[in-house]
């Protein structure tokens, strides 16, 4: 899709194609009813084309107005108002802000801005509706004049702006990076620019701008940068002395371009083509052109958008649907390493089985036979069980030391301890019956045995007669017996 840039002025008009390297001439035409047909032509070579509209025409008015501090369609309503109270026979009108009023409401100051005379234009635009061209933007050069002087470097918080367009000397006083007013003065034929010219002009500029009260009083030299076509900047650039509250700063058509982007310069193009250049790149968002006047274009903008979201849709289905195909792929690859590790696994135990001798049996009944043999083998009483838990009771009670363990499993399993209790004497009945007690119950402490009984050297009962001869020591140490079954489960 081309993008197109019509400049308009009084004197002609041209048509600029954007391309890679800068921008190329398509037509030069004058302004006046003549030129439109040669203008459509060329479209018709650029069907469906996107068209940026810069005016550079003389009477363009600058209104300076105040609205209450408004929020949302409240305000674009009172602005509305505003616009069609100050410029009730025009669709070209536009409302800058310039910030807050320093009052106790807080005021919005506005610019008002449209053309004294926008007939040239309207008739340029419907020369465009009829051929189908969709138009995105009209803006003049006095609007676009804040942001060249940004990308030209000009500092301090007021600056004036003047370059030679094709229409005449284009000077544009820009306060806090906001425009506030804008002349056009034309250069007369044979007379070109002359420094007697520029300084001429820049005085009247001054003079008004006291008018509006836009200088304060003692305020520093206001910087003044001029922008002209190479063959004229040193002379100028001798000629234009700082003093009178301004400092002069003179720029070359070339170095400007370079600084905007702007890569080649069409052949006999003025200044304007610095404008051209940032409406195509960045265009700003104040403009003439009104939204109703601006439906080609929007619709055209919505349709792209959702052509945009339906190939970006297409684009990340198609991109899962790539990624599940090579996880399919993968998986596949998976399925059949893991079917070839099992084909010559079964290989190898088909090899390993001819190698063994035959068996009477087929190989199945053996293995259910192994089976059984250690459920049987699981499920029949073991002595080791027991042994072990007799040995660690006997390794917390040091006292006591083993004669005879005697174990059974039928109908339960059944241990016999018999054992003898050193270093204390037969005739301390209480000290026997404590160490046997005491290792009786460590034997019990565990869940899966009971002590069921207890035989101790001596009878404890009622019906018992306890003996023993003072002074005399037993011929060996006193002995104890205890049964010990298993629990069941």
């Amino acid at each position: 899709m081309a993008r197109l840039l019509l400049y308009v002025s009084a004197s002609a008009s041209m048509l600029y194609r954007r391309e890679r390297n800068g921008l190329r001439l398509l037509a030069q035409v004058p302004s006046d009813g003549a030129g439109i047909p040669a203008v459509r032509e060329c479209l018709k070579r650029h069907t469906g084309a996107l068209v940026q509209v810069v005016a550079d025409l003389e009477g363009e008015d600058f209104y300076e107005d105040q609205v209450p501090c408004l929020r949302g369609a409240e305000r674009r309503a009172v602005i509305e108002r505003r616009l069609s109270q100050r410029y009730p026979d025009t669709r070209l009108r536009a409302a800058l802000s310039l910030g807050h009023a320093a009052d106790e409401r807080r005021s919005e100051r506005l610019l008002l801005a449209s053309f004294n005379d926008a007939q040239p234009l309207v008739a340029w635009l419907g020369a465009l509706d009829k051929e189908t061209a969709r138009v995105a933007s009209v803006h003049s050069t006095a609007l676009i004049a804040p942001a060249l002087a940004a990308r030209l470097g000009a500092s301090g918080e007021r600056v004036l702006l003047m370059s030679a367009n094709q229409a005449g000397l284009r000077q544009s006083f820009i306060d806090g990076g906001r425009l506030r007013f804008s002349r056009l003065a034309r250069i007369r034929d044979g007379e070109g620019l002359t420094a007697m010219l520029v300084r001429t002009e820049t005085e009247r500029m001054l003079k008004y701008l006291a008018t509006l009260r836009a200088l304060p009083k003692g305020a520093a030299a206001a910087p003044v940068l001029v922008v002209v076509p190479d063959a004229e900047r040193p002379q100028l650039a001798r000629t234009l002395g700082n003093g009178a509250g301004l400092a002069y700063t003179t720029l070359g058509l070339a170095e400007a371009a370079r600084r905007v982007g702007l890569r080649h310069l069409p052949q006999g193009a003025g200044s304007e083509v610095l404008y051209l250049q940032l409406v195509a790149r960045r265009p700003p968002n104040e403009q003439f052109l009104r939204r109703e006047h601006r439906r080609p274009f929007v619709v055209w903008r919505l349709q792209r958008s959702l052509v945009g979201a339906g190939v970006a849709g297409f684009v990340s289905c198609g991109a899962y649907a790539a990624t599940l195909w090579i996880e399919q792929l993968m998986m596949r690859e998976r399925i059949e390493g893991v079917q070839r590790d099992t084909a010559i696994a079964r290989d190898q135990l088909a090899r390993a089985r001819a190698r063994l001798p035959a068996t009477p049996v087929p190989i199945e009944k053996l293995k259910a036979s192994a089976l059984e043999f250690r459920h049987l083998a699981a499920r029949s009483a073991s002595p080791e069980a027991a042994f072990a838990h007799v040995s660690r009771a006997l390794d917390q009670s040091p006292r006591i030391e083993l004669d005879a363990l005697a174990w059974s499993a039928e109908p339960e399993q059944m241990l016999e301890v018999t054992g003898r209790i050193n270093g204390v004497a037969r005739e301390d009945p209480r000290a026997i019956a404590n160490e046997v007690q005491r290792f009786s119950a460590l034997i019990g402490a565990d869940a899966k045995w009971r002590v069921v009984a207890t035989r101790l050297p001596f009878d404890l009962s009622s019906e018992g007669v306890l003996a023993a001869r003072a002074g005399a020591e037993a011929p060996d140490a006193p002995r104890f017996s205890l049964r010990v079954a298993r629990n069941p489960g």
